[in-house]
C-alpha cells in the first residue's frame, strides 16, 4: 500500500518488537492476520487488519493471511472469497503468503500422538454436558475426568479409532492433561479434538475429527515461524494455554503472543452469530446491507477504505477496551470523501421554478467545478433552462429573520448559474405550492454579479429538461441506541432495531448521474455524500447517502 506512509506512532507493541529486533531476538517480523471464514468481516476486524498489516510494513516484514478453518459446520467457501476481497479492497496484500490452519491437519495430529506418548493427552468418554460439570468455576477447582489416568497406549489406541470414525459424535475428545486445579478455567484439562463428521470446504470428507482453535492457533503460528502472535483481549486468558501447548512439542519456534483492546463501536453490534441472524433472519438484506458494519456493507454504503484506514491510525493501540463512537468513522468518511467526491446536483423534493425572462426551449451549458478541492478533476458542464427544479425547503412564502434562500421578492443565486429572483407564487386548489415563477439577471452568468452586488443566500438546482431520475437511499444507524446489547430485562438487541434506518426516495438529478459506476462517489451539493450502487433491480440509478454533509464529531471537541 502506498497511499499512506506509516505515522510511525508509537505503542507497547511496537515498544516490544523494537526491543526484540535491538536484541537481536528477531531479524525479520513476521505477523498473520487468522480469520475464521464462518462470517463476513466487520470494523472490529479493520483495526486488526491493519494493525498486523502496517505492522509487516513498517518493519520490512511480512504479514500472512491465514484461515483458521477448524469448524467445517459454519465455514464456507463464500466467506472466504468475501475476506480476501475485504483485505484487498483495505488496500493490504499477503502475496504468497496464504495458508489454512486445513494445511495442518496432518502435522497437528501427529503433534497430537506426541502429546499422548508423552502422557500429556487422553481421550476423555464424558458427554460435553458432563464435562461442563465437572469443570469447576472462577473459585472452585474441577473435577478429574475418570477416564484420565487411561495408559498412553490406551489412549493412542482409541484416538486413532476417533479418526477412522468409529465413535459417534459428542461420544469422544482428547483433551490436553494440565490441571484441573488451575485458577485460569482454560487450563483445566481442555478440549484439543473432537469428532465432527461433517464434509471440510476443503478437506471433504477426509476427517471426521477436527482440532479445536486454541490447539491449532498456536501450532499453525509456530509453523509459518511467526514473531508476534498479535491478537485482541479476550485471547488474555488464553496466553497460558497458547505457551503450553508449544512448549511441550517439537515446533520450529515459539510465538510471542500479544493481545490489545479489540474495536467496539456505538450503534452496532460485532458479534458474527448476531450479525449471522441479522441476515437469516431477514432484518437486512444480506452481509454487505450497507446498514451492517460489515466491510462488504460499509464499502456498498460507500465508506472509502482509506477512511478506514484512518480510523485505525486515529484510534490506536492500547490494553484498556473502549466503545469509539460511530461519528468518528463518518468524520474520517467526510474527510476523504471531501478530497475525492466529484461534486454534482441533485434534488430530492422538488419544486419548480419557471425563469420567465429566460427563452423558452433554450437549453446552455454552463461549466461548474467537478471537485474545488482537487483542481486536477477537471470541470463539467451543467445544462440551464427556462423551467427548472429546487428544494422545496429552499423556498418560503413567509421567511423568518436570517432567511437566505428563496422567498417573494427575494434574490438569491442559483449554483454556477445566475441571480434569480422570485416574483410570483402558483398553487393548485388546496393551497398547495405548485410552482414559481421567477426572473433572472443575465449579467451575473456562474454565479457572480458585474456589478458588485452580494448576495447572501444560494440554492442549488436542476434543468428540468434533461434532469434525469434516479433512486436515493437514505441510510442511518441500524440501531436506535447507542449500546444494542444492553438491553431491559425481556428485551433483545432486535428490540431496538430502527425501522426508519432506510429511507427510500425517488429523486432528480443531472445527466451526468446516468453514467455513474458502482462505488463513484459524489457530493450532492447542500444535501450529503452518496456513493452510486450496484443494484440492478431496478430501471434507474440507484444511490446510497454514505454521511450527511454536517460533522458534529469537531463541535464535540473530540478531533
Amino acid at each position: 500500500m502506498n497511499e499512506k506512509e506509516s505515522t510511525g506512532v508509537s505503542n507497547f507493541i511496537r515498544n516490544i518488537i523494537d526491543k526484540d529486533l535491538a536484541s537481536g531476538k528477531h531479524v525479520k517480523i513476521i505477523t498473520r492476520f487468522p480469520p475464521e471464514p464462518n462470517g463476513y468481516l466487520h470494523i472490529g476486524h479493520t483495526k486488526s487488519i491493519c494493525l498486523n498489516f502496517g505492522i509487516a510494513r513498517d518493519y520490512n516484514g511480512i504479514c500472512h493471511l491465514r484461515f483458521d478453518d477448524t469448524n467445517p459446520e459454519a465455514e464456507d467457501v463464500e466467506y472466504v472469497d468475501s475476506i480476501m476481497e475485504d483485505i484487498r479492497w483495505l488496500g493490504w496484500d499477503w502475496g504468497t503468503k496464504l495458508f489454512f490452519a486445513s494445511d495442518y491437519y496432518d502435522k497437528l495430529y501427529d503433534y497430537a500422538e506426541i502429546l499422548i506418548k508423552d502422557g500429556k493427552a487422553f481421550v476423555c468418554d464424558l458427554s460435553p454436558e458432563e464435562m461442563n460439570k465437572m469443570r469447576g468455576t472462577l473459585t472452585q477447582a474441577g473435577t478429574e475426568s475418570p477416564w484420565r489416568n487411561r495408559s498412553a497406549q490406551e489412549n493412542l489406541d482409541l484416538f486413532r479409532r476417533m479418526k477412522a470414525g468409529e465413535f459417534d459424535e459428542g461420544t469422544k475428545t482428547l483433551r490436553a492433561k494440565i490441571d484441573m486445579a488451575s485458577g485460569n478455567i482454560n487450563m483445566r484439562d481442555p478440549v484439543i479434538y473432537r469428532i465432527k463428521k461433517a464434509h471440510h470446504h476443503r478437506t471433504g470428507d477426509k476427517w471426521c475429527i477436527y482440532p479445536m482453535y486454541d490447539y491449532t492457533h498456536c501450532i499453525s503460528d509456530a509453523l509459518e515461524g511467526i514473531t508476534h502472535s498479535i491478537c485482541t483481549l479476550e485471547f488474555e486468558d488464553h496466553r497460558p494455554l497458547y505457551d503450553w501447548i508449544l512448549d511441550q512439542l517439537p515446533v520450529p519456534c515459539h510465538p510471542q503472543q500479544i493481545e490489545f483492546a479489540r474495536l467496539n463501536m456505538t450503534y452496532t453490534v460485532m458479534s458474527k452469530r448476531l450479525l449471522l441472524t441479522l441476515v437469516k433472519d431477514g432484518h437486512v438484506n444480506g452481509w454487505d446491507d450497507p446498514r451492517m458494519p460489515t466491510v462488504a456493507g460499509m464499502r456498498r454504503r460507500g465508506f472509502p477504505a482509506a477512511a478506514l484506514r484512518e480510523l485505525s491510525e486515529r484510534i490506536g493501540v492500547a490494553k484498556a477496551s473502549s466503545i469509539v463512537d460511530f461519528e468518528l468513522l463518518q468524520f474520517c468518511v467526510r474527510e476523504e470523501l471531501n478530497k475525492t467526491a466529484k461534486r454534482v446536483m441533485a434534488v430530492l423534493d422538488p419544486l419548480e421554478v419557471e425563469i420567465e425572462n429566460y427563452p423558452d426551449g433554450k437549453i446552455e451549458y454552463l461549466e461548474a467545478d467537478n471537485n474545488p478541492e482537487d483542481p486536477s478533476a477537471g470541470k463539467r458542464l451543467i445544462p440551464f433552462g427556462r423551467h427548472l427544479l429546487i428544494e422545496r425547503y429552499d423556498f418560503s412564502e413567509e421567511p423568518v429573520k436570517g432567511w437566505f434562500r428563496l422567498a417573494p421578492g427575494a434574490e438569491v443565486r442559483f449554483k454556477h448559474a445566475y441571480y434569480i429572483t422570485c416574483k410570483e407564487v402558483l398553487k393548485d386548489a388546496s393551497g398547495n405550492i405548485t410552482k414559481l415563477i421567477c426572473s433572472y439577471d443575465p449579467a451575473s452568468k456562474g454565479g457572480w454579479s458585474q456589478d458588485g452586488r452580494k448576495i447572501k443566500g444560494t440554492v442549488h438546482w436542476l434543468c428540468k429538461d434533461t434532469a434525469i431520475n434516479i433512486e436515493t437511499r437514505l441510510y442511518s444507524h441500524l440501531f436506535k441506541v447507542e449500546d444494542p446489547m444492553s438491553c431491559e430485562e425481556g428485551k433483545t438487541f432486535l428490540d431496538y432495531l430502527d425501522p426508519d434506518s432506510l429511507v427510500t426516495k425517488q429523486a432528480w438529478g443531472e445527466p451526468s448521474l446516468s453514467e455513474a459506476k458502482a462505488s463513484d462517489a459524489f457530493q450532492f451539493l447542500r444535501l450529503a455524500y452518496f456513493t452510486a450502487d450496484y443494484d440492478t433491480t431496478t430501471d434507474k440509478p440507484v444511490f446510497n447517502r454514505v454521511v450527511t454533509l454536517k460533522d458534529s464529531w469537531t463541535k464535540k471537541g473530540k478531533a
